[in-house]
């Protein structure tokens, strides 16, 4: 009789990926290659934008905003502005180098083409919009931001405008250009930009492209109601700095018709200078001066007198401060070195001083939407051609600081939100290689399964695709709001 089982028990394959050990691409000179493959694009990071833009109805904001005349054939002329912010988003700030993009599978698809024209069609385009266009633009952007506001949750009631010019070196032959004030480039030709920008979002609010001559107290003053227009209706309180180049009563009376609070850089007059030395003195241990004082002042051609602070610092002890004085905008004596402000702002000396020093930060928004938006990217010779490009420059800005209002954590504050630059955000969220399928009559992006902001990338995609209009506004996607 035999005992022994009928099934031999064998040791158990193991399933699935354990199965295989992993082994590393080896990849070398003589490895094979093709362009075989299809729909594959390098920008998956778009979806988000495409889909944010969608749901806050960019496309019906256009449309009713833009005043168009040039009747378009190949494409709609919300689709022609929609291409021009996408590709300055994505990096490409020139108009020719959209023939980069032009069978880009992941862009077309957003814009509902199966290729962009080539680039003398988008030329045409920007060179037939009026110069009134730039204006329609910013009221896009001002209704956008409000609708973003909303669904985000963001319920700023105070926020702080910070107002700087920039300086475009130009070296060809564009209309406008001045040489004027370039302290890096002297004696070139420029453009002089005023953008504004939210101190606690790094949003842009307002600006315009200048020709390089040194704004008026009129231009400065119409530059200050555009932004005030701007912003957000739950915002209630304002505050605003600025440096030497506002400090004129046009400023100060347009700051004061809205209650906003200011603290501005003056400029040195001769007046000045005597109000300085004939000032009560003090030390300042709570700032990196020597003294400290403050006064009550009426400058020449202001409507009254205002609240001004200075601080000095002696030559000898602060030689180095001479080498940053255009940097801290001071100006000499031959004993001192003197900073001063004119305020109408209340608070200790060293408190008002410290306030104003994190206006250092507007620097970089500015140098972020020069370098990485293209603003500084003026495409043609033509004034009004440019002016339409600085607002379509300045919205793609705008599209990735919206994102991250909408990509912040539960609880947050504005003081403790990190701002991603547009440079890093490319990196992290937008260069996402991916593969655009079709099935049963459904389209859909796959993206890789190693990519390791998967997390971030689906709370984000779920709250843009909640965005819903409801009552009078937008209903929020988030549970917290912004304070």
């Amino acid at each position: 009789m035999n005992d022994q089982p009928q099934d031999i028990r064998q040791t158990l394959v193991k399933q699935g990926v354990q199965a295989v050990s992993p082994e590393p691409n080896k990849i070398g000179p003589a490895t094979p290659y093709d362009f075989d493959g299809k729909n594959l694009t390098a920008y998956g990071g778009l979806l988000p934008v495409g889909t944010l833009l969608e749901k806050l109805g960019f496309q019906q904001l256009v449309e009713e905003t833009l005043k168009v005349k040039r009747q378009t054939r190949v494409m709609p002329a919300y689709r022609f502005i929609l291409a021009m912010v996408l590709a300055c988003y994505v990096g490409f700030s020139r108009l020719h180098h959209l023939r980069f993009l032009q069978r880009e599978p992941m862009l077309t698809g957003i814009l509902g083409v199966l290729r962009l024209p080539p680039q003398c069609t988008f030329w045409r385009f920007l060179a037939s919009l009026h110069g009134s266009v730039a204006g329609q633009l910013l009221e896009v952007q001002r209704r956008l931001r409000q609708r973003v506001w909303e669904a985000a949750k963001v319920r700023l009631s105070a926020v702080v405008l910070d107002t700087d010019t920039t300086v475009h070196t130009l070296f060809g032959s564009q209309m406008g250009a001045r040489k004027s004030y370039n302290p890096k480039n002297k004696g070139k030709k420029s453009f002089q930009p005023i953008p504004t920008f939210l101190a606690e979002t790094k949003e842009y609010i307002a600006g315009e492209l200048r020709n390089g001559d040194r704004p008026t107290g009129k231009q400065i003053a119409a530059h200050l109601q555009r932004v005030f227009a701007a912003v957000p209706t739950m915002v209630k309180t304002l505050l605003a700095r600025a440096d030497s180049g506002f400090y004129c009563w046009d400023a100060v009376e347009a700051y004061e018709s809205v209650k906003c609070g200011f603290i501005i850089v003056a400029r040195k007059t001769a007046r000045l200078v005597d109000e300085l030395k004939a000032a009560e003195w003090q030390r300042s241990p709570r700032t990196d001066a020597d003294g400290q004082c403050e006064f009550w002042y009426q400058p020449d051609g202001w409507g009254k007198a205002y609240r001004f602070l200075a601080l000095r610092y002696e030559k000898e002890a602060k030689a180095a401060a001479a080498e940053t004085a255009e940097q801290y905008q001071l100006f000499e004596t031959s004993k001192y070195i003197y900073r001063v402000f004119v305020t109408d702002m209340a608070g200790p000396v060293h408190e008002l001083v410290a306030f104003y020093n994190q206006r250092a930060a507007a620097e970089n928004p500015i140098k972020e939407a020069n370098n990485d938006a293209g603003l500084a990217a003026h495409p043609s010779g033509r004034w009004m051609m440019n002016c339409n490009w600085f607002q379509i420059a300045m919205l793609a800005y705008n599209l990735n600081c919206w994102l991250q209002l909408f990509n912040r954590e539960e609880g947050g504050e504005a003081g403790s939100m990190r701002h991603t630059t547009l440079a890093t955000a490319r990196l992290r969220f937008l260069f996402l290689a991916a593969k655009i399928w079709r099935h049963a009559g459904r389209v859909g992006i796959s993206y890789s399964d190693h990519y390791e902001d998967q997390g971030l990338f689906h709370r984000l995609m779920h709250r843009v695709r909640a965005i819903a209009p409801g009552g009078d506004g937008f209903l929020p996607v988030l549970q917290t709001e912004l304070t």
